[in-house]
């Protein structure tokens, strides 16, 4: 459905560094990224698949970054303790809380996810989707 979705940030270094903490532990990885003329960025991906893509970059307009009241990126976990871990990364890597590791009934049966602001400020959940997990 997406081709790829993109967040500015101020620090390149910095918040590569947070979302290298928070996506490798639930599968996704960096690639490089071959300038197009545009702004320095990351990228992330999966490793089956090349899209979608998840890109960070230095605002085109040169003007500071800015999060958008609202927005969040929704991140999808292997696992619980996948969620676990990218959480604990991501505040070791500068975020900030914005809800702790745990289940979220009202989401769907088996829904577990925790919620993270980047050093930017932009909002980031991590969930494992246990309502959508084959049957065993």
């Amino acid at each position: 459905m997406f081709s790829h979705i993109t967040v500015g940030c101020s620090d390149l270094e910095r918040a590569s560094a947070f979302y290298d903490s928070v996506l490798i532990p639930i599968g996704l990885q960096r690639r490089a990224v071959t300038p197009d003329g545009g702004p320095a960025a990351s990228c992330w991906v999966s490793t089956i698949a090349p899209l979608p893509r998840f890109y960070v970059y230095l605002p085109f307009d040169r003007k500071p970054a800015t999060v958008g009241n609202g927005s969040m990126l929704a991140f999808t976990a292997p696992s619980l303790d996948a969620v676990n871990r990218a959480y604990a990364a991501g505040l070791l890597a500068g975020g900030t809380d914005e809800g702790i590791p745990g289940t979220r009934p009202q989401y769907g049966i088996g829904y577990y996810g925790a919620y993270l602001r980047d050093p930017d400020g932009n909002k980031v959940h991590i969930a494992f989707r246990g309502d959508l997990q084959p049957s065993s």
